[in-house]
């Protein structure tokens, strides 16, 4: 099971996450699930992942390389944090959607969740929390952690 957690506080966001994986067939017990996309004084987001691990690291991926339909959208050029939480649910839907047949003939479970939050220089910092069907949520003043 994985623990992710970030937090909207007055003066920026918390971010933690743990690097315990599934100790099954890959043999893997540790893995970064943590993920810090930066351009310094332009942007700096933060991608926590829970689920699958494939699924994970393939949508991270996407994000940090570009959309596969659209290799020139990533997190290092989405112009709102809005947009970032958007693409991760496009990137996540479509990895789902090209995996699950083939896990689901293996029995796997191809789900997989995102934190997403940060800062785009002249904006403000956001924080969502993004589901395993691609739709996500904003934190608030009244629920500032996700």
């Amino acid at each position: 099971m994985t623990y992710c957690l970030a937090m909207m506080l007055d003066d920026g966001l918390v971010f933690a996450g743990d690097s315990r994986t599934n100790a099954g067939v890959d043999n893997i017990s540790t893995y970064r699930k943590l993920h810090i996309f930066e351009n310094p004084g332009e942007r700096l987001i933060v991608v926590l992942s829970a689920g699958n691990l494939a699924t994970t690291q393939s949508v991270v991926s996407q994000l940090e390389e570009g959309l596969d339909e659209n290799p020139d959208e990533s997190l290092f050029s989405v112009g709102t944090m809005y947009g970032a939480a958007k693409m991760t649910g496009k990137a996540l839907r479509g990895v789902t959607e090209s995996d699950a047949p083939y896990a689901l003939a293996q029995d796997a479970d191809v789900s997989a969740s995102f934190v997403i939050g940060g800062q785009i220089k002249g904006r403000r910092m956001r924080l969502f929390q993004v589901y395993s069907a691609g739709n996500f949520i904003e934190a608030t003043e009244d629920t500032p952690y996700l």
